[in-house]
């Protein structure tokens, strides 16, 4: 498999070109200060992880900023601290505040003049406009949570992207899932046959962080430590002559 065969990469966004572990320690922070003992970094991501995903299995019509809101909720009855609904608010708000990798942005530009480039995100559109400021790329198509009322790793997220990518002339083969996530992308893109790049953010840590252990882990086709990366193997496959073969 060659990144230079496709056509489309479709990306997850948060926790491959938004650093959502480092936006949430620090959105958390006014919580997690409070908490006596200490937690680490990974008891925090992790138990973020549990409540995120719970929420989302029980309520998936619910958009992502008030999900943020009720795991806030969740963490803080788990850590017996008394919060008011407006901290919890004001978490579930707080996606706009969190950073873009130092990677993409430019992987991205780069990638614009090679690839269509679409989003599959467990957002409310409200929340991602404001991290595609931080990414400054067009999207040719954007698909959250909010559009489609369910949440990755529901198969009907991937059904959705896919179909309507079909609409724009671009067939499931011609599609590389981009993601750091193997719960909630993938896992869920195994299960719909898709090609899969495993961007590995996390390689330097231990566990899963802010998101829940896959348990067996899902195959993927091609693995890089960064967007910067993936940039370079495309751009070594383009010296080297490589061409597209759809």
């Amino acid at each position: 498999m060659h990144l230079t065969d496709f056509k489309a990469l479709t990306f997850d966004v948060y926790g491959t070109l938004i650093d959502w572990e480092s936006g949430i320690i620090a959105a958390l922070d006014p919580l997690t200060r409070r908490v006596p003992g200490s937690l680490s970094r990974n008891q925090i991501l992790e138990a973020h992880a549990f409540h995120e995903s719970e929420t989302q299995r029980q309520t998936p019509g619910k958009l992502y900023s008030q999900l943020l809101a009720i795991v806030y909720k969740r963490l803080a009855e788990e850590w017996s601290i008394p919060v008011n609904w407006d901290e919890c608010l004001a978490y579930g708000s707080s996606v706009r505040n969190w950073p873009a990798f130092d990677d993409s942005a430019d992987a991205l530009r780069y990638l614009k003049n090679h690839y269509k480039l679409v989003v599959l995100s467990n957002v409310d559109n409200t929340s991602f406009a404001h991290s595609n400021e931080k990414l400054d790329v067009t999207f040719d198509a954007v698909y959250t949570a909010e559009d489609i009322g369910f949440y990755k790793p529901s198969p009907r997220n991937f059904e959705y992207m896919i179909g309507n990518l079909a609409r724009l002339g671009i067939e499931k083969h011609e599609i590389l899932h981009t993601a750091e996530s193997m719960f909630h992308d993938h896992a869920p893109a195994n299960r719909a046959g898709m090609a899969n790049c495993w961007i590995y953010r996390r390689h330097a840590q231990e566990g899963f962080g802010a998101t829940m252990n896959p348990g067996e882990m899902p195959n993927y086709g091609m693995l890089f430590n960064s967007m910067a990366d993936l940039v370079k193997a495309h751009q070594k496959e383009v010296s080297a002559g490589i061409t597209v073969r759809r």
